[in-house]
């Protein structure tokens, strides 16, 4: 199974993540043998005593593209409200131009509290994506498009430069609902979750299942549709100790844990570090994860056909 890391961009004035921060993060993380790192895409969580903001994430992928030469990196997700169709696919063929073909387009409706404040429209999410991630698909994989939608449209648009795949960066679509599962196995070469604390598999086999069950509906062998967890958080420094949340214990504990999630079809996970007390401690806060790498690297994956997700009850809702 595969391993990234979850490098988090947000923070509150005077305490905030500052590029070396981020970038040490995701030099530690490549030199222990993650497989790729991934960044969140927000601006802002409105309160009125203490706002959070977010760097730009794609400013800050172009960036991390540069300094790493192996991880893989991306977004879970891009917010894609935030940007046009048209847009978007060219921001993620000039992404992989940078990284060398080691970037993945991940990428949701977009669920955030601060499109009003930046004046994005917010309204119809589902339907505003499902005329984008269209648009996308096809400049990406063919490298033109036309489309005249309600709310997205690009007239004749092509990608002149392509960057060091021919059809494009991957695909990765977060979903949760039937409906965005359906889009998610039309168009992505990747779905995307995310859980809080330890395998559960009560809510995920659900999930799951709705899953393959698009995949059957359009036609797609549901082995091709890689499937990947954000893991929210762990903790390998020992700092908060007790059972529950977040992951901890031994490397191994951690390892066995994550493992659990390939038992539900997933092939990758990605992970973030709890929270801890100072900024310049999250490097060896991942370098304590080299083990846990070496672990799930090591473990075989499932057949898929024995997950008992297959067998959870269907959800129309």
């Amino acid at each position: 199974m595969r391993i990234g890391i979850v490098i988090a961009l947000h923070g509150h004035e005077g305490e905030a993540p500052s590029w070396r921060h981020i970038r040490d993060q995701a030099l530690v993380a490549e030199a222990v043998g993650f497989d790729l790192a991934v960044i969140e895409d927000a601006l802002l969580q409105p309160a009125p005593q203490r706002p959070t903001g977010f760097w730009e994430a794609v400013s800050m992928a172009g960036a991390l593209a540069a300094v790493t030469s192996r991880i893989e990196i991306g977004h879970s997700v891009i917010n894609a409200p935030y940007r046009s169709a048209g847009l978007t696919a060219k921001i993620a063929e000039t992404l992989d131009e940078l990284a060398g073909g080691r970037f993945f387009l991940g990428i949701g409706l977009g669920n955030t509290t601060d499109y009003e404040q930046f004046g994005i429209p917010a309204d119809r999410r589902y339907s505003r994506f499902a005329e984008s991630i269209e648009i996308i698909h096809r400049l990406l994989r063919t490298g033109r498009a036309d489309f005249d939608g309600q709310y997205q449209s690009v007239n004749d648009a092509r990608m002149v430069l392509r960057g060091p795949r021919p059809g494009g960066p991957p695909i990765v679509i977060a979903a949760q609902g039937p409906k965005m599962l359906r889009l998610a196995a039309r168009y992505a070469d990747g779905w995307n979750w995310w859980i809080s604390g330890r395998p559960d598999p009560e809510r995920l086999a659900p999930i799951v299942a709705e899953l393959e069950r698009a995949c059957e509906e359009v036609g797609r062998d549901p082995s091709t549709l890689r499937r990947s967890l954000d893991v929210y958080s762990l903790d390998p420094l020992g700092r908060f100790g007790g059972p529950g949340e977040p992951i901890g214990g031994t490397p191994d504990d951690i390892a066995d844990a994550l493992l659990r999630f390939a038992e539900l079809g997933f092939d990758e996970v990605r992970v973030n570090v709890f929270p801890i007390d100072s900024l310049d401690a999250l490097p060896r806060a991942i370098e304590a994860l080299g083990e846990v790498v070496e672990r799930v690297h090591a473990a075989p994956v499932p057949d898929r056909s024995d997950l008992v997700a297959t067998a959870a009850p269907r959800n129309r809702g």
